[in-house]
């Protein structure tokens, strides 16, 4: 495939090794107005802004992915596989199962359970298990504990359903699961299959446990910032 692609306005070289991707296109122009230094818009598709600038002299870069498997599938697999893109920071909202998890806690996910299809395109004679580079989920819990967040390391579960009864949840939940959210395991899958890294941290925005605590939309576009700051430190 040429670039630009389908999806992507940029050319060569437009972005940087390392993508910070948040769901919501708002986030991600949040992110370089906030973090970046000299950020450039790289591509504007669809609404999805892509951005490339600076964070402490390293350069970074920041593209919504959309919600949902498929939505995240399409541009990662394009910046992994034509960008020369060589990590992918997922940076989104989760809703929580755990009970020591509150809103605005961080989940660093090692692996990702899904009741997806999106590994079915590889014709595997067994099931895959989408996991975390290791080597960006070191540094992501580094920086974790530096910071003094309240965080935990494990699995997420990648749902192709935002609406779902809590009961469902809560299965997952007597697995060891700790949140809910909808792109990871696809993001890992597209990873593994290209040879480059990838790691999702997500912030809880809303909790099956204590509901009061949901936040609103704009919380999550603008006032997660120390999940932002994680993912830049480890660019």
């Amino acid at each position: 495939m040429a670039v630009p692609t389908p999806h992507i306005s940029a050319q060569v070289g437009d972005f940087a090794e390392t993508v910070l991707m948040p769901g919501d296109p708002l986030r991600s122009k949040f992110i370089a107005e906030t973090f970046l230094e000299d950020a450039v818009l790289v591509n504007n598709v669809r609404g999805v802004q892509g951005y490339t600038g600076y964070y402490k002299g390293k350069r970074v870069s920041v593209m919504a992915s959309g919600m949902g498997q498929p939505a995240i599938g399409i541009y990662s697999y394009e910046l992994f596989n034509f960008y020369g893109v060589k990590n992918i920071i997922r940076v989104g909202s989760c809703g929580s199962i755990d009970k020591d998890l509150h809103a605005r806690d961080i989940i660093v996910a090692q692996g990702a359970c899904t009741n997806g299809n999106y590994a079915a395109q590889y014709e595997l004679p067994g099931t895959f298990c989408p996991i975390a580079s290791y080597e960006l989920l070191e540094k992501a819990v580094a920086e974790c504990r530096k910071s003094g967040v309240n965080f935990k390391v494990g699995n997420l579960f990648s749902s192709d359903m935002f609406y779902d009864d809590a009961d469902s949840a809560m299965k997952w939940a007597k697995m060891g699961v700790l949140g809910i959210e909808m792109e990871s395991a696809a993001l890992y899958c597209n990873a593994a299959r290209a040879g480059k890294n990838a790691l999702c941290i997500c912030t809880v925005s809303d909790s099956f446990i204590y509901p009061e605590e949901n936040t609103t939309a704009e919380e999550r576009q603008t006032s997660f910032t120390k999940m932002m700051e994680i993912a830049l430190e480890i660019a």
